[in-house]
C-alpha cells in the first residue's frame, strides 16, 4: 500500500522532495526541543540521504505525514527495528510544522501508525521512549494506549542538564 490513511491525516513514503521541509525542522529548536539532533547537516547532505535511503520494508518503514485536507507535509513517522522473531518495533514521531500542534494531527499519525504495525506488519509490541518533560507528547501516547514501562535515569541530555525518560509500549489489541 503507497498510503495508509487516517482520519485527519495519510501516512506516505518520503521523497528526497520532502528536504527542505525535514532540513527546516531539524533546524528548529522548538521542534527539536526534546529529539537527539545529531550534528547539523545541511540541505544538500538531507536531500542525498533521501535519495541513498533503502525502500520501506519490514524492518524500517519511513512515512511523511500530510494533512489529509490539504496534503501539506506536516512530520514524519517510523516504525524501525522491527523483529519479526520477536513481534515488536519501536516508534518515532514527530510534528515539524508548529502550527499543526495541538490540533490532533500526531494523535491520529500515531494511531494509524500503529494500526498499520498491528494489521499489516503482524506486530505484537510497539514500543517507544519519550523525555519525561515531554508532556504533550507523552499525553499523546497515553492517548492511543501507550502505557509507561520504566524510567530510564539521566539519558536525555540538553542544555546542560541531563534528563529521565519513560519507555512506554503498546500491545496488540491495547490501541484506542
Amino acid at each position: 500500500m503507497s498510503t495508509v490513511i487516517g482520519d485527519l491525516i495519510k501516512l506516505r513514503a518520503m521523497e528526497p522532495s520532502d528536504a527542505e521541509a525535514l532540513w527546516r525542522w531539524n533546524h528548529d529548536p522548538d521542534v527539536v526541543r526534546w529529539m537527539d539532533d545529531g550534528y547539523a547537516q545541511s540541505l544538500a547532505g538531507v536531500r542525498s540521504r533521501l535519495e541513498s535511503r533503502p525502500r520501506n520494508g519490514y524492518g524500517d518503514v519511513l512515512y511523511g505525514v500530510e494533512v489529509r485536507e490539504d496534503g501539506k507535509l506536516i512530520g514524519l513517522v517510523r516504525l524501525r527495528d522491527a523483529e519479526p522473531e520477536t513481534g515488536r518495533a519501536e516508534l518515532d514521531i514527530y510534528l515539524g510544522e508548529k502550527d499543526y500542534w495541538g490540533r490532533g494531527y500526531a494523535t491520529d499519525a500515531v494511531r494509524t501508525m500503529c494500526r498499520y504495525g498491528f494489521e499489516k506488519m503482524r506486530l505484537h509490541k510497539i514500543m517507544l521512549t519519550v523525555v519525561v518533560e515531554n508532556e504533550a507528547a507523552h499525553h499523546v501516547y497515553q492517548k492511543v494506549g501507550f502505557v509507561d514501562e520504566g524510567r530510564l535515569r539521566e539519558v536525555f541530555r540538553r542544555d546542560g542538564r541531563w534528563y529521565d525518560m519513560f519507555t512506554m509500549g503498546l500491545l496488540e489489541g491495547e490501541l484506542r
